[in-house]
């Protein structure tokens, strides 16, 4: 053997270190929203024991409920590198025009398949709109949000509309042994979502879509199907997540909902979600979720101001965009 040729085979060893680390790297940061999460739970609870109490570990749960679900639904539309801005006015909006109508006769259930579909209707006119007559995702919605949320000003004549029936209320107030029951349809929601991301044509389509449309075009995905789907799915959950916050409320108020949806965008992205699509995973969104909730919840625990609160949920929403383009660059 030469010595050009013994050079060369020495020198080849350490490139597969690079390959581990380059895979450590990559597994600490598409899961590093577990993490935090951990770190921030057992910092939570040296500051102060009550954190574990079973109420507080309750309360996180039922906070992380509707912000679950309407982040859950904005992860489709993230995920095929559009944005959707109009949840929280439809979430508003919905919930408003459900317990409207059943404060004046309609049955409760009824109340809630129109809230949902509401926000299906919605979604799909959005869906529409961006992908078959190209209008610009965050201007469309945008706007969609600012008419409903004026609509439910309108609605409700600044008065708190109240009364709803125990029937209606019991998904966001009932226990069922002891156990609130706002968490369960969160997480057999979250289990729906994976199942369609991991098992379903639908859900590859999602990503491929995300990844590049173009090119799942031309494979034969037929993308502005794929869009407009998951605009309405969007929105048929953030009419669900108005439903369940107006069950846990007991109440829609003109501003309703209205500080949701910067975190709902934050938790998506600390989860991995990427605002250019293509990438994320449910698990991911649920850490998130749980993150968010978990500071908001022991900042209040420990008595700090709500202006800092505000901050921290800021500081949050800062690092989520840079965590998503350090990745977007280094990770690729």
């Amino acid at each position: 053997m030469s010595v050009k040729e013994s050079n060369v085979a020495v020198s080849q060893p350490p490139l597969p270190l690079a390959q581990n680390e380059q895979r450590l790297v990559r597994l600490f940061a598409n899961h590093i929203v577990w993490f935090l999460l951990v770190f921030g739970i057992i910092i939570m609870g040296l500051i102060d024991s009550t954190f574990f109490s079973k109420s507080i570990l309750q309360n996180i749960l039922v906070q992380t409920a509707v912000l679950g679900v309407l982040t859950a639904g904005m992860s489709f539309v993230l995920i095929i590198g559009e944005i959707d801005l109009s949840v929280v006015g439809v979430l508003a909006f919905s919930a408003g025009l459900g317990t409207t109508l059943m404060n004046g006769g309609l049955p409760w259930f009824l109340a809630v398949v129109v809230i949902v579909l509401f926000g299906v209707g919605v979604g799909f006119a959005n869906g529409w709109l961006i992908a078959k007559l190209k209008a610009a995702a965050l201007i469309e919605t945008l706007a969609m949000g600012l008419i409903l949320q004026g609509a439910l000003m309108a609605l409700t004549q600044g008065r708190s509309i109240i009364n709803f029936p125990a029937a209606y209320t019991w998904i966001g107030q009932g226990t069922v042994a002891g156990l609130p029951v706002l968490p369960i349809p969160f997480l057999l929601i979250y289990l729906l979502v994976y199942f369609i991301w991991k098992q379903t044509v639908f859900g590859r389509s999602l990503f491929a879509t995300g990844g590049n449309s173009r090119s799942a075009y031309v494979s034969g995905i037929r993308t502005d199907r794929i869009k407009i789907y998951a605009f309405a799915i969007s929105g048929g959950l953030a009419g669900f997540s108005g439903y369940l916050l107006s069950a846990y409320m007991g109440a829609v108020t003109m501003t309703f909902g209205s500080d949701l949806l910067m975190y709902t965008l934050a938790a998506a992205v600390i989860g991995g979600v990427s605002l250019t699509g293509g990438r994320g995973s449910i698990s991911g969104v649920l850490g998130g979720v749980l993150l968010l909730t978990v500071i908001q919840t022991g900042l209040q625990i420990l008595g700090i101001s709500s202006y800092y609160v505000t901050m921290v949920g800021g500081l949050m929403i800062f690092i989520a965009v840079v965590v998503d383009a350090l990745k977007t660059k280094y990770l690729q």
